[in-house]
């Protein structure tokens, strides 16, 4: 029996890099309104709603009937990655770290995108004609933790009750009823986990999506889904979820994400893989955004 065998044993090593579970980029951005934008600060105009007048007298005088407007600021932010890999290591690997380090970058300022629009949806958004009037979100737009239909008040997950809620006030406020309406509720898994606990949810004699069969729910009283790990949470730990139209949130992008690979001569030609991108978001019409406050313990 030889005591060297040892010698002879193969290390064995897999000649890919496996990249950690994580958000594959942006979720918002197919969902919102996007725009291009060719300058630090640009300016998105609006026009509020008119009345027509009625005809009453022959020859009367023609009324003029003052448009109001009014504009919302939006102002580029930059993000930007960068990471080395050093010469020696790519000799000794077997697997070129690059491409995946590219593949890990983008993921990253995907999810930055996503943060601005989270930010922006409940933030300060800025009107006037140079932008410097701040306009709040207003507390009517919050669909309170404890709302209930009827009955005494109580706190709560998302229920089909306060979905209800936000497709009223959408519909008061004639974001719904356009045939071009596009409404969105971004949720926390735990928002999913509670609505399977819910009949109207998951049994077919009141839902074609048979959510019970998947596990999973797509789209329910006309909002799509989408879930995102990135919500904020208020003052209290209740999970601010955001329900819109796709009008009311705007991201603007100056530069979309690119990529740089290549040496850096003072770093002894080590590969540096730079990826950076330009973007930030605004709210275009509280009418079309809703923040629905969840308690995940409920």
């Amino acid at each position: 029996m030889s005591f060297s065998i040892d010698t002879a044993l193969v290390n064995a090593y897999r000649a890919n890099i496996e990249i950690q579970f994580q958000q594959m980029g942006s979720r918002f951005r197919p969902r919102v309104r996007v725009e291009s934008q060719h300058a630090e600060y640009e300016f998105y105009d609006r026009i509020g709603p008119v009345d027509a007048v009625e005809v009453i007298n022959r020859h009367s005088d023609t009324p003029l009937v003052s448009t109001p407007h009014d504009r919302r600021r939006v102002g580029l932010r930059s993000f930007d990655w960068a990471d080395l890999i050093d010469n020696w290591d790519r000799i000794r690997m077997l697997a070129d770290p690059t491409s995946p380090y590219v593949t890990n970058a983008v993921y990253s300022l995907g999810r930055s995108m996503d943060d601005t629009v989270i930010q922006a949806a409940f933030g300060t958004a800025y009107s006037g004609v140079s932008g410097s009037t701040s306009v709040a979100f207003p507390a009517t737009g919050v669909i309170a933790v404890d709302y209930v239909e009827s009955g005494t008040a109580a706190n709560s997950n998302l229920t089909v009750g306060k979905l209800r809620k936000i497709r009223y006030l959408l519909s008061k406020a004639e974001a719904t009823t356009d045939m071009q309406a596009d409404l969105t509720i971004v949720v926390d898994p735990s928002q999913i986990q509670a609505l399977l606990r819910q009949t109207e949810v998951t049994n077919s004699d009141y839902n074609t999506v048979k959510a019970l069969a998947s596990g999973e729910i797509d789209t329910y009283m006309g909002f799509k889904f989408v879930i995102s790990n990135r919500l904020q949470t208020d003052a209290s730990g209740y999970r601010k979820v955001i329900a819109f139209e796709r009008q009311g949130l705007l991201l603007a992008i100056g530069e979309e994400i690119k990529v740089d690979v290549g040496p850096r001569r003072d770093k002894r030609n080590s590969i540096q893989v730079y990826v950076s991108g330009m973007f930030n978001s605004t709210r275009m019409w509280e009418a079309k955004v809703y923040q629905v406050l969840c308690d995940e313990t409920k």
